[in-house]
């Protein structure tokens, strides 16, 4: 008669754990970070409760194919990682291409990518992060997005895409500082990046239709298929637009310009972004004398750091992303510190 209560209080004990366990992280919700023409960004900022000064900090960028999606996909990463590797994590979102009635431009997104680090590193003092220490991440498209700040984080300029060299205008600017000043500073630089799955070629992608009803995406997100950059811009007449949103055209040899360490992974059965996307853009880093781990994980498919269980690729966070967590967070403490 008494297993009942043995069971009981079992559960007891690991509802109790559980709570424990929340409690060791304070999450600061949809703080606001920039309003482009009026449309708020926001991040979550977790922090761990552990009594530190400061910690190491995570920026995160959530995928979704630039159409859907927002960052709530990420929590389950962003408080394991907070919890169980102890950084500040901020997990971002940014405009999608469907937002402001379908007219968003691929450059306004890394426009909001780049602001929202550049706010990070002006804030995240606030919440006990170290802005010395700062490694970013994304998977899928959040995964371009992390990469498009090492490669093209120094292509600035106060007119933005309309300028004769296709610089960025960050969403966010320090306080008295123009872009061209930022750039000048390095002021995007990182210490380290985590590269998930990651897409690459965006000119290559425009070329295999993604911006036509063959991309599944523009369903998902109920929007019309459209161009990147506007109605005027196609990737047959201006290359260079597209070319400039795609990081395997730009990797610095590291004579020229040092690259944080990079972890890159991907699933031996992802077809999404599948492993030989990942290996073109990991030899191109190698070749350039860039810092660069690569781990290929067997059997997964894609989006598997995704919070909860995704029925179509037949994945589970709580399954799925353990190993590729505790490798992330291996990564991050041998190169951000504890």
């Amino acid at each position: 008669m008494r297993y009942p209560f043995v069971m009981l209080g079992s559960l007891l004990l690991g509802f109790l754990s559980l709570v424990a366990q929340a409690a060791e992280v304070k999450v600061h919700k949809a703080i606001q970070f920039a309003a482009p023409d009026n449309f708020p960004l926001t991040m979550d900022i977790y922090v761990p409760q552990t009594g530190k000064k400061s910690y190491p900090v995570l920026v995160i960028y959530h995928g979704g194919g630039w159409l859907i999606n927002s960052n709530s996909i990420m929590n389950s990463m962003a408080e394991t990682i907070a919890r169980d590797g102890e950084f500040v994590v901020a997990n971002v979102n940014y405009r999608l291409l469907v937002d402001q009635h379908n007219t968003v431009k691929m450059n306004q997104i890394v426009e909001d990518v780049f602001g929202g680090l550049l706010w990070v590193k002006d804030h995240i003092a606030e919440y006990k992060g170290d802005a010395k220490r700062i490694a970013v991440t994304g998977d899928s498209a959040g995964g371009h997005l992390a990469s498009m700040i090492l490669t093209r984080g120094r292509q600035l300029e106060s007119d933005g895409f309309a300028g004769a060299t296709l610089g960025f205008k960050p969403s966010y600017l320090p306080a008295g500082k123009m872009a061209e000043q930022v750039a000048k500073e390095d002021g995007l630089k990182v210490q380290a990046a985590v590269i998930s799955y990651g897409a690459f070629d965006i000119y290559a992608s425009a070329q295999n239709g993604f911006e036509t009803a063959s991309n599944i995406f523009w369903m998902f997100a109920k929007s019309t298929p459209r161009g990147l950059f506007g109605e005027k811009i196609n990737v047959k007449n201006h290359p260079d637009y597209y070319k400039a949103v795609s990081p395997i055209y730009f990797v610095p040899n590291a004579k020229d310009y040092k690259l944080p360490p990079q972890f890159v992974h991907v699933g031996s059965e992802d077809n999404t972004t599948p492993p030989a996307s990942a290996e073109h853009y990991v030899q191109l880093l190698k070749e350039g004398g860039q810092t660069v781990e690569y781990k290929v994980y067997p059997g997964k498919k894609h989006a598997y750091l995704d919070s909860g269980c995704n029925a179509a690729l037949g994945s589970c966070f709580d399954k799925d992303a353990v190993g590729p967590i505790a490798d992330i967070i291996q990564f991050l403490k041998k190169t951000l510190g504890s």
